[in-house]
């Protein structure tokens, strides 16, 4: 039986791959930033707020019983986490968008991505528009 012929890639196949996975890559995680800091229902809180309520916090702790510390103690960390996420958002959503205009047009055309589906996705018109998009793609 005869040996099968080993295939290889050339480099320009190689190089629309890596290019590829590049741009997929620069898309999820904008995506994902896009989730993550999705705008939630009722009062928007602010670092400002945010602060107010971990002062209230260490207020209440003083007289709160065990149980209530605890709850009170989870409520503080989850609060700085927040906190921390609100601080470094702007500026990373900021780069993560740039990368994405600069791809989402040949991403869109090389996977037949529609203005319609990035809208309903939750990317915003004026990103797109800026990408080189649309609404008739």
């Amino acid at each position: 039986m005869p040996a099968k012929k080993k295939r290889s890639m050339s480099a320009e196949h190689k190089a629309a791959l890596a290019v590829g996975r590049q741009q997929g890559r620069i898309v999820r995680d904008y995506l994902e930033a896009l989730e993550a800091y999705k705008p939630k229902r009722g009062r928007k809180r602010t670092p400002a707020t945010i602060g107010a309520r971990l002062e209230a916090i260490d207020s209440a702790r003083v007289t709160a019983s065990p149980l209530q510390r605890l709850e009170l103690v989870q409520e503080r960390l989850d609060l700085e986490d927040e906190l921390a996420v609100l601080e470094a958002g702007g500026e990373n959503i900021s780069e993560l968008e740039a990368g994405f205009v600069e791809v989402a047009a040949e991403y869109s055309d090389r996977k037949g991505i529609s203005y319609t589906a990035w809208r309903q996705i939750g990317v915003d018109a004026s990103v797109l528009r800026s990408a080189g998009l649309a609404r008739s793609s």
